[in-house]
């Protein structure tokens, strides 16, 4: 059941980022040949009035097969003769879907659960919070110069931290205040901590919930970006990262644990690939997004034949980074 949960998770995901594609394609009038969940070769299809809805053995993302996206037509209804504009629409909506999704769920979790806001409301008797003279009340304002905007931020910055000094800028009655000190290590959890607990909102009403959603979105996408971060600067490694399987387990634990960590972990997932596939990847949608921004800032045709071998060089690339990622899924699992 729990597997099967997982799954239905992963499905989503990529049915709405590909959705995003295939709804703006509509509007714009361009012709969708197929539309594809999963890669590899066709498990099962059905044939629409043009469009063919087909499910691939791969389970590895999706795609929206749009005539003129690869092969150069004629006909007013392919990809390659609609405006840039029009065709930046249709290429940013699959991952602007992923992101809008997430802000939904947040929202959703938020009027649900509650959530915890960056306010101290209290304080561990001895600990660095305490000892550095915070009040409670205060709101947390920056971590090491990073601007706090949840309980998810300021958790994140102290974990990174580890055992290392940081200074913790508080608002206190309008005033910012700075402090250093270092983090201390909990036994139970073995997590980093100042001695902070944040201010709970148990019931808040829909407009401290639409908030709540944005801001944990945001949040979400700014761990994609410190990711990317501590990866190209060494400060993570290849082990700390999963893919298809690895997104499959967690899933299925948080589902195990509940309906509000399943949410959570799908709101966190749907942040990622929406971020993922804006990354200025050949065949990501992020090479389409510079593509149409040069041709609307520049007014001159991309050279499409260079951008048709780039672009099949890129997706071969990620293809076979998607098998390695697999079997280093199976072979060296990501511990959580």
């Amino acid at each position: 059941m729990y597997i099967l949960a997982a799954i239905i998770a992963f499905g989503v995901l990529i049915i709405i980022h590909e959705l995003g594609h295939f709804v703006l394609a509509k509007l714009n009038d361009v012709k969708v040949e197929e539309f594809s969940i999963g890669m590899g070769p066709k498990l099962a299809s059905i044939s629409g009035k043009e469009t063919q809805y087909s499910i691939r053995i791969l389970p590895i993302g999706g795609y929206v097969k749009m005539l003129g996206d690869e092969d150069k037509s004629e006909d007013p209804r392919a990809f390659n003769n609609k405006s840039p504009l029009r065709r930046l629409s249709i290429v940013i909506a699959g991952p602007l879907m992923n992101i809008l999704l997430a802000v939904m769920i947040y929202i959703s979790i938020g009027a649900i659960a509650g959530f915890e806001l960056p306010v101290v409301n209290s304080l561990v008797p001895n600990s660095p919070a305490e000892s550095a003279g915070i009040q409670k009340g205060a709101t947390i304002y920056k971590v090491n110069g990073s601007r706090i905007l949840t309980w998810d931020d300021f958790a994140v910055f102290i974990g990174l931290a580890k055992n290392n000094k940081i200074n913790l800028e508080v608002k206190e009655n309008g005033v910012v205040k700075s402090y250093n000190m270092m983090p201390m290590k909990e036994k139970t959890t073995g997590r980093y901590m100042v001695g902070i607990g944040g201010q709970v909102v148990a019931k808040p009403n829909i407009l401290q919930s639409i908030n709540y959603g944005f801001k944990e979105t945001i949040s979400m996408v700014r761990e994609a970006f410190l990711g990317f971060k501590l990866l190209f600067t060494h400060q993570a490694s290849m082990n700390d990262v999963g893919g298809p399987v690895t997104i499959i387990k967690i899933t299925r634990k948080a589902a195990i644990a509940g309906i509000i960590p399943y949410l959570s972990i799908v709101a966190f997932l749907s942040s990622q690939i929406g971020i993922l596939n804006l990354v200025p990847f050949p065949a990501l949608d992020g090479s389409y997004v510079l593509v149409c921004l040069y041709e609307i800032v520049s007014g001159k045709k991309a050279n499409e034949n260079k951008i048709g071998v780039i672009n099949t060089i890129g997706f071969t690339v990620l293809m076979v980074v998607m098998v390695l990622v697999i079997f280093k899924d199976i072979v060296y699992p990501v511990n959580f």
